[in-house]
């Protein structure tokens, strides 16, 4: 569970990365990538604890469940994750709706502030 975690983590950095960069050229794909980048440290996090999730839909759950409700997290990253699922959504099924570039900005430092916390949770990751 250890390598797993370990990909994950990385997949998770490298998105962000991606997601960055490409804010100006093609808001829709930095959304994208800025859920994934979430999606992948949250699924990193999850796998530290030993606990996999075959759907989305579970590690939203999970995440809600057990990182909001429970306290540990704040509300706001739960809210966070929430958007950035939905501004996913639209950039990858939204027909003739697309993602500005200042929601796509906000959605990558919404995914940097769900890296940090993972972080937060396990300082031995690397940066």
């Amino acid at each position: 569970m250890k390598e797993f975690a370990a990909a994950e983590w990385q997949r998770a950095r490298r998105t962000l990365g991606s997601g960055q960069q490409l804010i100006s050229s093609d808001p829709d794909s930095a959304a994208s990538r800025a859920y994934y980048a979430a999606f992948h440290a949250v699924t990193c996090l999850f796998a530290l604890r030993g606990q996999s999730f075959s759907k989305h839909s579970a590690v939203r759950a999970a995440l809600h469940r057990e990182l909001i409700r429970s306290g540990e997290w704040p509300a706001e990253l739960g809210q966070a994750y929430d958007l950035l699922l939905d501004l996913r959504e639209t950039a990858d099924y939204g027909g003739m709706s697309r993602v500005s570039a200042a929601d796509a900005r906000n959605a990558v430092q919404k995914a940097a502030a769900i890296l940090d916390a993972v972080r937060r949770a396990h300082p031995e990751l690397p940066q």
